[in-house]
């Protein structure tokens, strides 16, 4: 867009609906255009922005706990937005795909970012599939999703490497990066980074690159932001993001150096089995290896479950059909490679279909809970 365009002119797409900037601050398109209530809440946040409210009320995705309501600033918003503006070099007029929910901080910031840098908005209902709602000869200079959408794309939708490649930078969060999709990844040519973050810091800190010879197994921290540990080894976090107040997290780092930082897992996700303390997240990335070369590998998690012997014992859990008997002594052969005798899931729990948060997170301990298991 021209440097002159007026909030007449100017607009964005919403599944496809053409919305005026003016129209959206004055709310005067709602009798004329009918919405559904992803598009109004969309459209509501929109409104609230473009009319200069100073605070945003926002809810936690509950993937690790019970879902909050807590308030950020405007303020924090735009000092987000304006680091990753800055990294990806993205320019006015240049054009970003929103396909996150945008009630949600990974989705709401994708907003924000559009308007404080002046780009092309194209807003699509969040889905698996959410690429193949827009052509492929569409100019998308910017885009965040979570693992699953961006693996599919490359899996369903080969035909839309070019549309990938043309892009300045690619956001990839909420959820871990397998094995299976970093390899995947390096068949991008654009920017692809796996992002750290979370609502109270009005999404991501630091970043990871994951493709090309810059890819790195480390985070790192963006500019003026403090990185720090505490007394169990957890990242703590300080900067304009978190109105200067110490943040504590519970994820349990190895601080590299004062600005990279390794990711090791939750503190809170550690299971004592038999008096030995194993790192769910160490658990899992093995599991993720095992399954690289199945035909297709399911979503998976571990759990704690109650033993009398050891405490608590391992227990994994999948989603779909159970795995044929010859196939799971393939996948434990190849964990037994990978992991210690006591890090071994003694058991193996199916599910048709896991229990997802609002953001398309697995929720454990609904999962958990729906199958009848133990959860704390």
């Amino acid at each position: 867009m021209p440097g002159h365009t007026t909030m007449t002119e100017k607009h964005l797409l919403l599944n496809g609906k053409k919305f005026y900037y003016d129209e959206i601050a004055g709310y005067s398109f709602r009798n004329s255009i009918p919405l559904n209530g992803y598009e109004s809440k969309t459209l509501e946040f929109c409104r609230n922005w473009l009319n200069g409210v100073q605070e945003f009320p926002i809810q936690t995705s509950g993937s690790t706990g019970r879902p909050k309501t807590i308030v950020l600033t405007r303020r924090q918003l735009e000092a987000s937005a304006q680091r990753t503006i800055k990294l990806l070099g993205l320019q006015q007029g240049d054009c970003t795909l929103v396909c996150l929910n945008t009630e949600y901080i990974a989705g709401m910031m994708m907003l924000v970012r559009g308007f404080l840098a002046d780009l092309q908005i194209i807003i699509v209902e969040p889905s698996s599939s959410s690429l193949s709602l827009i052509g492929p000869e569409e100019q998308i200079d910017f885009a965040s999703f979570v693992p699953m959408q961006l693996q599919l794309v490359l899996e369903q939708m080969p035909g839309r490497l070019p549309q990938l490649n043309r892009m300045k930078g690619i956001l990839v969060g909420g959820a871990p990066v397998t094995q299976t999709l970093q390899r995947e990844l390096q068949s991008i040519t654009a920017p692809v980074y796996h992002t750290y973050g979370m609502t109270e810091t009005a999404s991501h800190i630091a970043l990871r690159r994951l493709n090309g010879p810059q890819a790195a197994e480390y985070y790192q921290v963006l500019d003026s932001i403090e990185a720090g540990l505490d007394k169990r080894g957890c990242l703590t976090i300080r900067g304009d993001v978190t109105n200067h107040e110490l943040l504590v997290t519970n994820d349990v780092v190895e601080l590299l150096t004062p600005t990279r930082f390794r990711w090791i897992g939750r503190v809170d996700n550690i299971i004592n089995t038999g008096g030995v303390k194993v790192q769910i997240e160490k658990v899992e990335l093995a599991i993720a290896e095992a399954f690289v070369n199945f035909t297709d590998s399911p979503r998976f998690f571990i759990a704690p479950q109650p033993d009398e012997l050891l405490g608590e014992k391992i227990v994994l859990l999948v989603e779909g059909e159970p795995l044929p008997p010859d196939t799971e002594a393939v996948l434990f052969d190849k964990l037994r490679d990978l992991l210690k005798k006591f890090e071994l899931p003694k058991e193996i729990y199916y599910s048709p279909a896991f229990t997802e948060t609002a953001t398309g997170k697995i929720s454990r301990q609904r999962t958990l809970q729906k199958l009848g298991l133990y959860t704390e």
